[in-house]
């Protein structure tokens, strides 16, 4: 079933085990087992038909877990129905639920429809790059923009040295570079050990000279 090395496997979704799920019309497939990982509670769900159950009427408050979900359209096209209001989510839709008491379901518009879902408890630390790279396009282009997005980072991880460096990067979008100049020196005066990889970084490179 699909393909392997040392560290990896690539398997697509029809090769997974279709289970039905305890007696009804629901068709789990168990992903997350397939592929062998503990990021995070992956499952797929497949429809042969239109009109058949996808994701199964529940909440995630029932068992006291309190998971946020996020589900994924695959193929075809499913209509989810969230605390009454419907939802039409064609392939390539995503839709997060992130209210553990909020009731979700979902069933096929279109034959063929898979749906992949993806549940955990929020605890997932999200990596510093995921704002600096989102504000670097905008640095010069749109400054209100990155400057935005890495004030967010700023409050999301005040403690962390990575709020020195979105200083460093406001300071450039401000166009100040004697200010970030000033504030990535700050930093590393503390932590020598971040200029390998802050000198790799084609917008603070210029600085460190």
């Amino acid at each position: 079933m699909g393909t392997e090395g040392v560290g990896w496997k690539a398997l697509a979704l029809d090769e997974i085990e279709a289970v039905p799920w305890r007696g009804t019309e629901l068709v789990w497939r168990p992903v997350r087992g397939a592929l062998g990982t503990r990021i995070v509670g992956m499952g797929g769900y497949t429809a042969d038909r239109a009109g058949q159950v996808v994701i199964e009427g529940h909440t995630e408050s029932e068992d006291g877990l309190h998971h946020e979900e996020v589900y994924v359209v695959l193929r075809g096209r499913a209509t989810f129905t969230l605390d009454g209001a419907e939802v039409d989510a064609p392939a390539g839709t995503f839709v997060a639920v992130t209210d553990p008491t909020v009731h979700r379901r979902a069933v096929a518009a279109e034959p063929g429809t898979a749906v992949l879902a993806l549940g955990a408890l929020p605890t997932f630390v999200p990596s510093d790059s995921e704002w600096i790279e989102r504000a670097r396009p905008h640095l010069r282009s749109d400054p209100d923009r990155a400057i935005a997005i890495l004030e967010e980072l700023r409050s999301t991880k005040p403690d962390s040295p990575v709020a020195e460096v979105a200083a460093t990067f406001i300071a450039l979008a401000r166009g100040d570079d004697s200010a970030a100049r000033a504030a990535l020196a700050g930093l590393l005066a503390r932590r020598p050990d971040l200029i390998p990889v802050l000198a790799d970084d084609e917008d603070l490179e210029a600085l460190l000279v």
